[in-house]
């Protein structure tokens, strides 16, 4: 049973739309304790700051702190008793939160239940540290192994090739401007035009460097922060990135370690597929290859 990309669409539109509302709840309860709009929390006075420490201590997400078990159940709520539930209001509010908060959670369980059956998880993702079910999810609906004849396409899908420029100088894609293909569309009017367009897919770049890169780094004793370890290292000692700030060299070195995790998984799945198989251009040119005795 291949997984539903629908449904892996559906939860991060459902998870959107939850965290939107959670931020509005958020936004009304830090100004009952005298936080002004868009000023910092370190503006709150002392007692205000202990509530909201103490509230992301206890809780992965600050709203949950706020709401869960606090809306009502069938029974009369004397509001003048309550501290973020004080009207009916604030009370549907958060009644809100609660429903798309459980339905976010009911769907994210299906969908483990669905990467758990695939092949490649069992084959390949289920052993990589730093790969859960839900990450899985997003890169087997995005990324189309039968379609990707060379590790190249899913760099490029995902945002992560280098584009050369006319002075045969490489940068890691972007939306800069250089970076745009011009792309037939349909306009309002029903005419056929052209436009600007990035090349990958945006969402599935943000999931890969946004959440996967940092949670590889967050491991310990595996390949790929080992990869990240060593790249970063090099380019920290590397004379031509001295001028680079810190920032800078860890984002390389997170771009770096998801595109070689994204080469073994094709590898990976394409040998699972019984697919044809092409080393990579490093490999196949200029005779480079990757450690293969880095731990999984």
């Amino acid at each position: 049973m291949e997984l539903s990309k629908s449904i892996v669409s559906s939860f991060y539109d459902l998870q959107k739309e939850r965290i939107q509302v959670g931020n509005r709840i958020c936004a009304e309860i830090k100004a009952r304790l005298g936080q002004e709009p868009s000023k910092p929390e370190k503006g709150l006075d002392a007692e205000a700051k202990k509530y909201l420490a103490q509230a992301r201590i206890e809780y992965k997400r600050i709203t949950d702190a706020f709401v869960r078990g606090r809306a009502d159940k069938n029974i009369e709520i004397d509001f003048e008793k309550n501290h973020i539930i004080v009207d009916e209001v604030m009370l549907e509010f958060v009644k809100l939160y609660e429903r798309l908060l459980a339905n976010e959670e009911d769907m994210g369980k299906y969908i483990e239940k669905q990467v758990y059956v695939q092949p490649i998880w069992k084959d390949f993702l289920k052993g990589v540290k730093g790969v859960g079910p839900l990450m899985s999810a997003v890169i087997l609906a995005k990324l189309d192994i039968r379609a990707a004849d060379h590790i190249s396409s899913f760099w490029k899908y995902a945002g992560l090739d280098v584009v050369i420029d006319e002075n045969g100088k490489g940068k890691g894609r972007c939306r800069c401007k250089d970076h745009l293909i011009e792309v037939e569309y349909i306009n309002k009017k029903g005419e056929k035009t052209k436009r600007d367009s990035i090349t990958f897919n945006p969402f599935l770049k943000t999931k890969l460097i946004g959440v996967l890169g940092p949670s590889f780094v967050k491991q310990k004793d595996s390949r790929y922060r080992d990869i990240y370890d060593g790249y970063k290292h090099r380019i920290e000692n590397h004379p031509g990135h001295a001028e680079k700030t810190k920032g800078h060299r860890n984002n390389m070195a997170i771009r770096y370690t998801v595109k070689i995790f994204l080469q073994d998984l094709w590898l990976a799945w394409r040998k699972l597929e019984g697919l044809p198989i092409t080393p990579p251009y490093a490999e196949a040119k200029l005779g480079l290859k990757h450690d293969e005795t880095v731990k999984v």
